[in-house]
């Protein structure tokens, strides 16, 4: 699990502590591709629109899978 964690951090990906709302999923998302939370969040939902039930899978395992921002800090 540290090796995706370590993988995703070096990306970008991180949840942050400041401006999540559930999960910081969303927000972690748009600060990667640098757009501000409401649209990625807005773009996250539309996209698993598209998909039905998907948001039952997708966002849990991204929860999981992305490391918080404290943990990224602390790991440098």
């Amino acid at each position: 699990m540290n090796k995706i964690h370590d993988s995703l951090q070096r990306q970008g990906l991180v949840r942050p502590q400041n401006g999540r709302i559930l999960g910081g999923v969303c927000a972690g998302l748009g600060r990667r591709f640098d757009i501000d939370p409401w649209p990625a969040r807005v773009l996250f939902v539309a996209g698993l629109m598209l998909l039905p039930g998907s948001q039952l899978l997708i966002y849990p395992l991204l929860w999981i899978l992305m490391p918080a921002q404290a943990s990224a800090t602390a790991a440098n």
